[in-house]
């Protein structure tokens, strides 16, 4: 009968997104497991950490790992607020920055404009390694190594080429009517750059997540600049907790590191998730 047609192809359609949701569903577990397993393991004692058999679930819970979490007497919360202060600073500084070379970018062509900012974006593919002697000769003679000032700038500098990427498309992607209006209104350029601040909000947010989850697991350029164990941030001392006392590892501190470590990403992306995947939408679709 002619009414099959349509019943089979709404019974496919359905079928089609079951198996996407089977399959994202999937994905979704595979990657959420590790985290899952540790913060599990992290409430284990250390005998049933290293107990074997593994157990799955802890026969009795204790919060002992995330109270022993130190280094030379300095507490986790000490790590944390480092880690934080940076990360903050970082995504402050990327923001502002890359949002004013974009609106110039969109706003303001000029000779040559393209080619400049093709050679911005080429900075992407330079790795902090290769800089490394340069960079730490020039903040040394600034006196900013053993600084959080010079961290934060050597990782906002890293992150500006992108962020600036994200933060322009979502600029162009704004109709030329809207700037017309706007210019009609007797707006100049910095009431302009206001008002349209909400159209490209998803964009802003995705390049200061970006920019924060890149600070916040920073381990390279930290343990290069910083040479005081004070101002560690979370991932350094993730490092000095891998051996334990005769080369052992304490399984469930680690886990309880890494889930402190993890759990302030998992926020973030969890409240601003709307906003950042239209953000990259608008930064990949031109």
């Amino acid at each position: 009968p002619p009414r099959n047609g349509p019943r089979r192809a709404a019974r496919t359609r359905r079928l089609s997104r079951g198996t996407w949701y089977v399959a994202g569903a999937a994905i979704a577990v595979l990657f959420a497991s590790p985290l899952l397993f540790g913060l599990i393991d992290s409430l284990k004692s250390p005998t049933e950490a290293v107990q074997s058999p593994p157990t799955f679930f802890p026969h009795h819970p204790v919060l002992g790992n995330y109270t022993s979490l130190n280094i030379g007497g300095l507490g986790v919360d000490r790590f944390f607020l480092n880690s934080a202060i940076i990360s903050a600073a970082t995504v402050i500084c990327t923001v502002a920055i890359a949002g004013l070379a974009a609106y110039g970018f969109a706003r303001f062509g000029f000779r040559g404009s393209r080619a400049l900012f093709v050679v911005m974006l080429a900075a992407i593919m330079v790795p902090f390694q290769v800089l490394m002697v340069p960079l730490f000769t020039v903040l040394n003679d600034l006196s900013l190594t053993n600084s959080f000032i010079g961290g934060i700038l050597v990782i906002t500098t890293f992150q500006l080429p992108f962020a600036t990427f994200v933060i322009q498309n979502s600029f162009a992607a704004i109709p030329e009517d809207f700037w017309e209006a706007v210019a009609v209104d007797g707006a100049g350029d910095w009431r302009s750059l206001r008002v349209a601040l909400p159209l490209v909000a998803p964009g802003f947010i995705t390049a200061g997540l970006f920019a924060f989850f890149a600070a916040w697991n920073e381990f390279f350029i930290v343990l290069i600049l910083l040479s005081d164990e004070t101002k560690y941030t979370l991932p350094v001392m993730l490092t000095t907790l891998l051996t334990g006392t005769l080369g052992s590892i304490h399984w469930g501190i680690l886990d309880a590191s890494v889930v402190i470590t993890a759990l302030p990403c998992l926020v973030l992306y969890a409240a601003l998730q709307r906003h950042f995947v239209r953000g990259v939408m608008a930064g990949m679709g031109r």
